[in-house]
């Protein structure tokens, strides 16, 4: 099935490229939304996002996939930022939940919640990180260790923007990727990939591969270790990178 990616490049929108030491002026992330399509935003920090071509793939991975959400997927938006030092992604998407089905029928309907539990966020953001690693082994790069202080610095930003209803690599505050990788005490910090919508590891990993602002942070050879935060209050995902 094709999937279209409106995609933003930095430096072509304006946005300028940041180091980890101090954050450029950006135009605000966007998140057009086109329905039934999938939409990338603006690029990583320091990357330069392009349209996609058809074919653009998802790596593969070995072991069983995590259960995906049962939703229907109708937006989803990507953006990246990249600097020589640093890099952000970003990808959006709305969804529908489908309706749970009782199998017969009961004297009394039982409340179903459809908040899914934390451990779809840790299985969902485990599998992410392998097939980030299969990624990079198929480009001749080393594999990612996970590092806990990145994975705390994701986990905020992706629980902050599902908190306030924002979406971008910058808070409200104008605090950058960089300087919460380092309040989490990573010293090296190297890049961010952020994403919005999709309900499973699989396809938010299939619109950052399809982005070469994005795909260009996932295969950078220098980045040495990683942490994926996400938050289900609307699927808000957010990949840091150190060096």
């Amino acid at each position: 099935m094709l999937v279209g990616l409106l995609l933003g490049a930095a430096g072509a929108t304006g946005v300028a490229f940041a180091s980890p030491v101090t954050l450029a002026r950006l135009t605000p992330d966007t998140t057009a939304q086109d329905g039934g399509s999938f939409n990338i935003g603006l690029g990583g920090i320091g990357g330069i996002g392009e349209p996609a071509t058809e074919g653009g793939g998802t790596p593969t991975g070995g072991g069983d996939r995590p259960p995906a959400s049962s939703a229907t997927t109708t937006t989803t938006t990507t953006t990246t930022t990249t600097s020589s030092t640093t890099t952000t992604t970003t990808t959006t998407a709305e969804t529908t939940s489908a309706a749970p089905s009782s199998s017969q029928a009961a004297p009394q309907a039982q409340a179903t919640t459809t908040t899914p539990s934390r451990a779809v966020d840790a299985s969902q953001a485990q599998w992410v990180v392998q097939l980030v690693n299969e990624a990079r082994e198929a480009a001749g790069c080393r594999p990612l260790k996970v590092d806990d202080r990145i994975t705390a610095a994701a986990k905020a930003h992706s629980t902050d923007m599902a908190t306030r209803g924002y979406f971008s690599h910058t808070t409200p505050e104008g605090v950058d990727f960089a300087t919460r990788m380092r309040a989490a005490g990573y010293s090296r910090p190297g890049g961010e990939n952020i994403a919005k919508g999709q309900r499973n590891a699989e396809d938010v990993m299939k619109s950052w591969m399809n982005s070469d602002g994005h795909r260009r942070n996932i295969l950078d050879c220098s980045f040495v270790a990683i942490g994926v935060g996400l938050d289900t209050r609307g699927w808000y995902w957010t990949q840091n990178f150190g060096r």
